[in-house]
């Protein structure tokens, strides 16, 4: 009896995880069908290459395409050195348990700020306080800001599976912290970098809410000729602007096409990140 009451309960769960997982892979593959279906027939090399014409219902996308592109790099390029050393920090130098568990739970809650918060904080402190205005580099640094804790808390966790010898091997013929850490620390946890970096550039380039506060206008822009009060266009951006408009029928299809682009590159980054997350994983399962 009980043996058959265990069976039935494994089989129900199997169902119910097997479902749930299911559910997850048709939601995401129904938002991808919708998106491609509806905008793929937009997308071509004039749209990609041509600027935006009549208010964003003609034309094409190249500046929202450049300025979501210079604001991803220079996030990549303000995030990559400071996610570094504070995982280093928490990891290597920090030795009480509960200082790190501390940490753990502030990157957690400022990985779970809603990102409407950080654009009015962008707003108040960079553009009107620090007087930098709408700029590429304002909105690069906040998008750094919202990223950090999913970088930091992903190099982290490579750091905390390299096997102690590794560590202490390096020290016992007299190398130094800063060596070991070049040598032995950074190499063995680049997989959970780099993972890291392209997932949070990938959640950056759909944000909308930071960037309209800090970075981007509608039209207007083009290429950044400065630091401050220099501004970009950027496809999520654009694609709401354009969803206001749907009452004309090119403005939406424009909008769909502008979708189908921006989920390329967030789909193109996520997948460049899946075998550097498999590779940290199973280099911690071998270790």
């Amino acid at each position: 009896m009980n043996s058959r009451l265990r069976l039935v309960n494994d089989r129900l769960f199997f169902i119910f995880a097997a479902g749930s997982g299911t559910l997850v892979l048709a939601l995401l593959l129904s938002i991808l069908v919708l998106i491609a279906s509806k905008g793929i027939a937009s997308v071509s090399w004039d749209f990609i290459t041509q600027p935006m014409r009549e208010s964003g219902a003609k034309g094409g996308v190249l500046y929202q395409i450049a300025g979501t592109l210079i604001l991803v790099m220079t996030t990549s390029f303000i995030v990559i050195p400071i996610s570094t050393g504070c995982a280093i920090f928490r990891s290597v130098y920090l030795k009480s348990t509960a200082v790190k568990k501390i940490s753990t739970l502030f990157l957690y809650v400022l990985n779970g700020i809603p990102s409407v918060l950080f654009g009015l904080f962008g707003f108040f402190v960079f553009v009107k306080f620090l007087g930098m205005g709408k700029s590429w580099l304002t909105g690069g640094i906040l998008l750094a800001m919202m990223i950090l804790p999913l970088v930091t808390l992903s190099l982290s966790e490579s750091i905390e599976r390299i096997p102690a010898e590794y560590i202490e091997n390096a020290r016992s013929i007299g190398l130094s912290r800063q060596i070991v850490i070049y040598t032995v620390i950074l190499p063995q946890s680049a997989s959970g970098l780099i993972s890291g970096i392209l997932l949070g550039l990938a959640r950056a380039a759909g944000e909308t809410a930071p960037i309209m506060f800090t970075a981007t206008i509608f039209s207007g822009a083009s290429f950044p000729k400065g630091v401050s009060e220099s501004p970009v266009l950027t496809l999520p951006y654009h694609i709401l602007n354009l969803a206001q408009e749907s009452y004309r029928p090119e403005a939406l299809q424009n909008a769909w096409g502008s979708a189908t682009v921006l989920i390329m590159v967030v789909v193109v980054l996520s997948l460049l990140a899946l075998p550097f997350r498999f590779r940290s994983h199973e280099e911690s399962q071998v270790l």
